[in-house]
């Protein structure tokens, strides 16, 4: 990991203040895959307000001279939550009884990877929530498995597979303590 350059972190609980700047670090994220229905920018705005909408949503973004340079944006989850219905095989009771946090999307733009930023956005969401697990669904395929290595190097563990859309790829689904 190279120094970690100066960045700001914003948290936001309110979609309509920071739908921008999310749509606009995703498309630079994603640009790669942006052609491919599941990945599009107007899908990734159909699901954000989706996401916006649930219950617990925060988001945390960083900031590099008042420019958004990454983000992660995630909801509570409730028992009996769609989130863990469509998981195979099902779920641990442990996790789904009680509330957990779901990270919803995340990313850092190209020039900002493996600076720590990251981590320290993944960081400071978790830091404000009471949950005792957070969860999460990578695409294994993600840079060449490196995105899911990295969930496993911050403690994330497989527990199963979904596919949220018929569009989606099917996905790995991670979980850990919140703590």
């Amino acid at each position: 990991m190279t120094t970690v350059p100066a960045i700001e972190l914003r948290t936001f609980t309110i979609l309509d203040t920071v739908r921008g700047d999310l749509l606009d670090v995703y498309a630079d994220v994603r640009a790669p895959l942006l052609h491919l229905p599941n990945y599009a920018v107007t899908a990734f705005g159909e699901r954000l307000d989706r996401h916006g909408a649930e219950p617990g949503f925060t988001a945390v973004l960083a900031y590099s001279d008042g420019q958004p340079v990454g983000f992660v944006y995630g909801n509570t989850l409730r028992h009996g939550d769609r989130y863990w219905q469509r998981i195979s095989p099902e779920p641990a009771k442990k996790y789904t009884e009680r509330p957990a946090v779901a990270l919803k999307e995340g990313g850092v733009r190209p020039a900002w990877r493996k600076t720590g930023t990251a981590r320290r956005i993944h960081d400071a969401l978790l830091a404000r929530r009471d949950e005792p697990y957070v969860t999460l669904m990578v695409n294994r395929a993600a840079g060449d498995g490196k995105v899911h290595a990295l969930y496993k190097s911050w403690g994330y563990e497989d527990i199963g597979q979904s596919q949220p859309s018929p569009a989606s790829p099917v996905l790995t689904v991670m979980i850990r303590a919140s703590r």
